[in-house]
């Protein structure tokens, strides 16, 4: 019988290679320049096939179609796995307690919004309420198994469409053709998930109350993570190996009851957190927690001594029922720095005074007179970042003098941003010109 074909991709294994050859002499293409691991696609427009060369693992090129691939190690085979560029693809496990647990995600954006809740399969919905272990890990340790677990389809605009229930479709057409039949439809394996180095932002369920263990294990390249109000308990380890997580932001007021002290006293790198409601143009409240070092030692009668190098520890313990308290957050400062990166206590007295959310008078007075000495640390990390709208709040704080502005011009170059050094010399011209006394002439003799 006839068929037509659309766009047909084919992994090639082992068991393959002799009917894939078959067909590929069938569309006039040399069938010995074919080997195990091969990915070809076959365009129905026409009687040819395109060998796509491999890439290494973690990248993937587009394909006709709106298809995609990406070489990988699917269960060891190391064969290449297709998904469709439309949304993302999450996978849940329901809770007997209600709820359901994210297990999975997969796509192609490194920054994923995921959805508060969840289609059930007999009605109403389910809130994601728990992030699986190693959710985002690039190696999941004992997922469920597929008849588990029920698998959603994210669309851009957000919406949330149930295709696969405990094992069984619904609904919806296959995406995926392959000649090995042996193989089930759309496995999971075959699919990109988002995880390891690969992800960059994630905006968690607001209604999340857990994450677990090694969730965001190796994910080298996360850089800000977005949480809701709800109070948050972790597993361990959650944060391994996030070196590059600088940012996390709360979607509540600042003086609500939140997970934060939960996450950053699961960091003990310097991390920023922010209060910011949704829909806010701007923080309520930023808050930096530095980095501290923790050393055990035992005594000769086998006493366990903790001591903490850095003021972090002490910083991440401001809270009360898991709401921040800002009046002991301030207090530190004035206890001592000498054993905190000079870079970040910057940072830390730019943002506070930035969003002074009840900031007294006398904890501004120490901020800002460590700021003043310390300006072309913070717009050196600026200027790196190329964030121009918090240079312009540096120099509303006014606190750079003479030499400060002298030293921002030179960075301002150096970084070869001309929008920044305009901006410094703006600044510099109103505040030094504006003081000079203006010379009076008297011709009454």
């Amino acid at each position: 019988s006839s068929m037509h074909l659309q766009t047909l991709a084919i992994t090639i294994n082992q068991s393959l290679i002799g009917k894939v050859r078959l067909l590929l002499t069938m569309l006039h293409h040399d069938p010995q320049t074919i080997w195990s691991g091969d990915f070809f696609v076959v365009d129905g427009t026409g009687p040819s096939a395109a060998k796509v060369t491999k890439t290494p693992a973690g990248t993937g090129h587009p394909l006709p179609g709106g298809l995609y691939w990406e070489q990988q190690k699917n269960r060891g085979t190391g064969e290449c796995g297709m998904v469709q560029e439309n949304g993302m693809m999450l996978e849940v496990l329901p809770l007997e307690a209600g709820g359901a647990r994210l297990v999975r995600v997969y796509g192609q954006d490194p920054c994923v919004v995921l959805p508060g809740s969840v289609p059930a399969p007999a009605g109403g919905s389910w809130p994601i309420t728990e992030l699986g272990d190693y959710c985002f890990s690039e190696k999941p340790r004992s997922l469920p198994a597929s008849d588990a677990v029920c698998r959603y389809q994210v669309d851009d605009t957000g919406a949330v469409r149930l295709t696969r229930a405990f094992g069984q479709v619904v609904g919806g057409s296959a995406r995926r053709y392959d000649f090995d039949f042996d193989a089930p439809a759309a496995d999971p394996d075959d699919l990109h998930p988002v995880c390891g180095s690969f992800v960059e932002e994630v905006t968690l369920p607001d209604r999340l109350q857990v994450i677990g263990s090694c969730a965001f294990y190796n994910c080298r390249k996360l850089r800000l993570l977005t949480v809701g109000a709800e109070g948050l308990t972790l597993g361990s380890d959650v944060f391994l190996n996030c070196f590059a997580l600088e940012t996390i932001r709360v979607q509540a007021e600042a003086d609500a009851a939140t997970g934060l002290f939960a996450l950053v006293n699961n960091i003990t790198e310097a991390v920023r957190a922010e209060f910011r409601p949704a829909g806010a143009a701007a923080p309520l409240a930023a808050l930096w927690y530095p980095a501290y070092w923790e050393d055990i030692e035992e005594t000769p009668a086998h006493i366990l001594l903790h001591t903490f190098s850095g003021q972090g520890y002490h910083y991440r313990q401001c809270f009360l029922n898991n709401k921040f308290l800002p009046a002991e957050y301030d207090a530190i400062f004035p206890q001592g720095h000498d054993a905190d990166d000079a870079n970040i206590m910057a940072m830390l007295c730019f943002d506070r005074l930035r969003c002074p959310w009840q900031l007294s008078e006398t904890a501004a007075g120490h901020y800002r007179a460590f700021l003043s000495a310390n300006t072309g640390r913070v717009l050196a990390r600026l200027l790196k970042a190329q964030d121009t709208d918090s240079i312009r709040a540096l120099l509303a704080l006014d606190v750079l003098d003479k030499a400060a502005f002298a030293e921002g011009a030179a960075l301002a170059a150096k970084a070869e941003n001309a929008a920044a050094a305009a901006l410094l010399a703006d600044a510099e011209h109103k505040k030094f010109a504006a003081a000079k006394p203006k010379r009076r002439y008297d011709f009454d003799f």
